[in-house]
């Protein structure tokens, strides 16, 4: 209770307020008015009650005397001045002590030994440091019956209490509850207007917000700050894995809390999307304590509510806990849900806004970790992105691609890029381009290249997206290669990657032919007629063992090696170079009698 400050003058008659008049004492009306006119100076509540306070002491000698005004939103009675050394504020049960059974019944009474008698509740007297020995108390009351309050007086300098001191008290209730119950309703409407003005300004500021992570933490503070909480959480929900989360909350510092949607007092609310006020939080048994001891907070009070979005759909729920001075009240789970019905269309956007950027951020991941070059173009043809095998590829760099035209960047001969991109555009069907030449500076690259529309759910015409690949080195491994194998066992041996390139220990079989009497053969042809001879040959018998997945392994003048089971084994192979064997055979028949319509020598193998 704080000490009194009011300038108003303390009224001191010779017996204060009352007049002998018959063997009773009434209160005179020359006091009343003095009391009228004394409180009705006051310009606030406040400066009131501390009038009203100092009037009672003189009026009734006592060391100190208070006002306790109802609390309707919490229950309890609270006294906001008072005399003596104390400057906080005092709250009680209204049900509770001398002050809340005059609350209750609406009696007056008073007490000569406050410490004898039951209804006394010492707990204030041991939280201000005052002993109350006796105690006057009465209810002040409109003129409609409304009890606003309770009025009492403490310890009875001279003498005890009386009827006569019961009178008095009475009276200057009654005197003064007039103006008590227009302050409290100015009061109200001023802090309502606060209170709007307060939310509106938190809104307004929390709706400007689209990160979600500073979003949560400004929602967090301004919560906590208006149901006057010591902490407060909110928990949205991971539609994919159906479970609430949470990464930013007071006190939980690095602390992120994930659980499945329907478990504890949050699952409850979130499932029901009724909310909850708990003022006793280990006595229910939908509470987890375990949160407790992850945390090492201990909750004394809940109040949680859902967090539904313009839709009717419930996206989250908002937990507070440990309401300062008490429970939480009807009025704090209204505000509650009023706060989380208007930031839910920020929040929402908020939680989108970050989606949309780890998506963008896994998009990138993925662009950048392709070895194909991806760029970009929007719809006006002006090149957005492209990653970092596309720089490479086209030897450039970002300053020098992102922002510019494409018919500014594929110029002269790569112009046939540009001509992909607007019949892509037009007709909106993917257009592939294979082994292409694209001049990079002085070098040309062979690349194939995939030209694909954009689209989006609107059905509009967002830009494309131009694939490159680079098969330069691919398409001359490949070329050399193929002079010594099947080209369909080259591009298996391209696609297996190094390893096998490096070479492998395996078991092979191997076919070795020669051509019968080559010496007596060349003498007889001469130089270019074996050249032609040979080339001829070796066309044939390389056809042969290829068709049967074997690799020339090396021409020894006029002998061929070819091998079977390498690189890559087919299980058969012995086989196979037993048919390649005899392909050579046959087709050297057919060969030697085409060489005989001709007049030419025959050839024989061995």
């Amino acid at each position: 209770m704080a000490r009194s400050k009011t300038g108003s003058k303390a009224i001191k008659p010779a017996k204060p307020g009352v007049t002998e008049n018959r063997g009773h004492t009434d209160v005179t009306a020359a006091f009343l008015l003095e009391v009228f006119d004394q409180v009705s100076k006051g310009k606030n509540l406040d400066e009131r009650l501390a009038t009203i306070v100092n009037i009672t002491s003189a009026a009734l000698n006592v060391e100190r005397s208070s006002i306790f005004l109802e609390d309707s939103g919490t229950g309890e009675l609270y006294s906001r001045v008072a005399q003596g050394n104390l400057s906080q504020e005092i709250r009680i049960l209204n049900n509770t002590g001398v002050a809340g059974y005059v609350f209750t019944t609406g009696k007056g009474m008073f007490l000569q030994d406050a410490y004898a008698d039951t209804r006394f509740d010492p707990a204030v007297d041991k939280r201000t440091g005052f002993t109350t020995k006796s105690i006057l108390c009465v209810p002040i009351k409109t003129a409609t019956g409304e009890t606003l309050g309770v009025a009492q007086a403490m310890n009875r300098k001279k003498g005890v209490f009386s009827n006569d001191d019961l009178r008095l008290l009475k009276a200057i209730a009654n005197q003064v509850s007039v103006f008590l119950q227009s302050d409290l309703f100015v009061e109200k409407m001023e802090l309502l207007r606060a209170e709007e003005a307060e939310f509106l300004s938190i809104v307004s500021e929390i709706s400007s917000e689209i990160q979600l992570g500073p979003l949560l933490q400004k929602i967090m503070a301004a919560v906590t700050k208006m149901v006057n909480a010591e902490r407060s959480t909110l928990f949205l929900n991971d539609e994919k894995t159906n479970d609430l989360y949470t990464e930013i909350g007071q006190g939980l510092g690095a602390t992120k809390i994930r659980f499945p949607n329907h478990l504890g007092i949050a699952g409850t609310v979130f499932q029901s999307r009724d909310s909850v006020n708990i003022p006793h939080a280990y006595a229910d048994l939908r509470f987890n304590p375990s949160f407790d001891k992850e945390t090492g907070f201990f909750t004394r009070s809940i109040l949680c509510t859902p967090v539904v979005n313009k839709n009717g759909k419930t996206i989250g729920v908002t937990q507070v806990l440990n309401k300062i001075g008490g429970s939480f009240a009807a009025e704090d789970e209204a505000r509650l849900k009023a706060f989380t019905a208007q930031i839910s269309i920020g929040l929402e956007n908020a939680k989108l806004f970050d989606d949309v950027q780890k998506t963008k951020t896994y998009v990138e991941s993925i662009l950048e970790s392709m070895s194909n070059g991806v760029v970009t173009l929007d719809e006006e043809k002006k090149i957005v992105t492209c990653n970092a095998a596309g720089l490479r590829i086209l030897h450039t760099s970002k300053e020098e691609i992102i922002g510019t035209q494409g018919s500014d960047f594929f110029t002269d001969s790569n112009n046939w890029v540009v001509e992909k991109i607007d019949h892509v555009e037009k007709e909106q069907k993917v257009d592939v381009t294979m082994d292409a030449e694209f001049q990079v500076g002085d070098e040309t690259v062979s690349v194939n290249v995939t030209v694909l529309p954009l689209v989006n759910s609107k059905e509009a015409k967002p830009g494309s997206m131009v694939l490159i690949e680079d098969i330069t080195t691919e398409k001359r491994v490949k070329s050399t290669m193929s002079r010594y194998m099947d080209p369909a066992l080259a591009d298996k041996l391209l696609a297996s990657g190094e390893e096998i390139l490096g070479g492998l220990s395996s078991e092979a079989t191997a076919l070795f032919s020669d051509v019968r009497g080559f010496t007596s053969l060349t003498e007889e042809l001469g130089a270019q007629g074996t050249v032609a001879l040979l080339n001829e040959y070796f066309t044939i018998m390389v056809d042969c063992i290829q068709q049967e997945g074997g690799m020339l392994d090396k021409f020894i003048g006029d002998a061929i090696m070819a091998v079977f089971g390498t690189p890559l084994p087919h299980g058969d192979d012995e086989d196979r170079a037993v048919r390649a064997g005899i392909a050579m055979l046959r087709d050297l028949s057919t060969y030697n009698h085409e060489r005989a319509t001709h007049g030419k020598q025959p050839i024989a193998m061995g």
